[in-house]
């Protein structure tokens, strides 16, 4: 399913620059997102006319966070092209991504649900505080990842508990204890997500061929970043913001090369060990789930597929398995 509207209210055709920009911008995409808001709904039967909203709202709002952020940062390539402000100039860049959240709003109010209008409003809210904030500590080398954490609940978290919530909100399901448990394995999953992509800076599974150390060298302490100079002296954070590359950051463990390849790997192992608990407890909220989709009484094969690729998407969003 295409997730662009292909219609003259949300990409008129006598705006062809936002059509090629947005098209550029989701081309070579995954759409992840808007995959997860179909998994969730398969079970709970939406109409085709309601999932499609859904799948569309979130790749709208994500994709309008992919052009503010690449503005902000002055990212200057998207999945391995330009980004949309080099090519089409940062004032385009931000009206699109304006324009986009914007249909949001007018699409959703237009689906008569006002819990899913506020809801989702509180998300791009909390995307725009998030981004504040990521936005204050670049330069600062001494941040914790818990302080990391609260960002990227905002930043990254926030929608993948949307893709979760939002097919229950739009089938007036409003059972609280059952969207706590859908909060948390949201919650869950972002800062899995986010700290599997912080290892990509140092070339920790990276298949995707992110830059090595392009968060370092733009001022921005990520969360493995965090994790490692937790214990470090101020001259070894020091040297560690002068990396110029990873036998840099590697001579901070030891002046051996071999040597100090094998303390950061530890460093990396100590790292997945503090994350798997998390997937542990990712899990428990999976099980807890699946007893209130069965209270439910929805079918009994959609219901347990869905379960099976909850619990799998952890090896997807952590360790970046290709087939789960």
């Amino acid at each position: 399913m295409s997730v662009k509207i292909f219609s003259p209210q949300d990409f008129p055709a006598y705006l062809p620059k936002l059509n090629s920009l947005y098209d550029d911008l989701f081309a070579g995409g995954k759409g992840f997102r808007s995959k997860l808001v179909q998994i969730v709904s398969k079970p709970l039967k939406l109409s085709t006319e309601t999932e499609t909203l859904l799948c569309q709202t979130i790749e709208f709002i994500h994709n309008a966070s992919l052009l503010h952020d690449d503005l902000i940062d002055r990212s200057q390539l998207r999945r391995g092209k330009p980004a949309a402000w080099t090519k089409y100039t940062p004032e385009y860049a931000v009206l699109a991504g304006d324009y986009l959240l914007a249909r949001v709003m007018v699409n959703l109010s237009g689906h008569g649900n006002i819990k899913l209008v506020q809801y989702t409003s509180g998300i791009i809210s909390d995307l725009l505080e998030g981004e504040w904030l990521q936005d204050s500590v670049v330069g600062d080398f001494f941040i914790t990842v818990a302080q990391l954490d609260r960002i990227h609940n905002l930043k990254t978290a926030s929608l993948f508990k949307w893709c979760l919530k939002a097919p229950f909100i739009a089938l007036e399901n409003y059972d609280k204890e059952l969207h706590v448990i859908l909060d948390e394995m949201g919650t869950l999953l972002g800062q899995l997500f986010q700290r599997s992509d912080d290892l990509l800076d140092y070339d920790i599974r990276n298949d995707e061929g992110k830059v090595i150390l392009g968060d370092l060298k733009s001022g921005y302490l990520n969360s493995f970043g965090a994790f490692v100079s937790a214990k470090m002296s101020r001259s070894e954070i020091d040297q560690m913001v002068k990396s110029k590359d990873l036998s840099d950051f590697y001579f901070i463990f030891d002046p051996d090369q071999a040597a100090g390849k094998e303390k950061f790997l530890s460093k990396v192992n100590q790292f997945d060990a503090v994350n798997l608990q998390k997937i542990e407890l990712y899990h428990h909220y999976v099980q807890q789930l699946s007893g209130k989709l069965m209270l439910m009484k929805l079918d009994k094969t959609s219901t347990e597929q869905l379960v099976q690729i909850l619990n799998s998407l952890t090896d997807l969003l952590y360790f970046r398995k290709k087939s789960v």
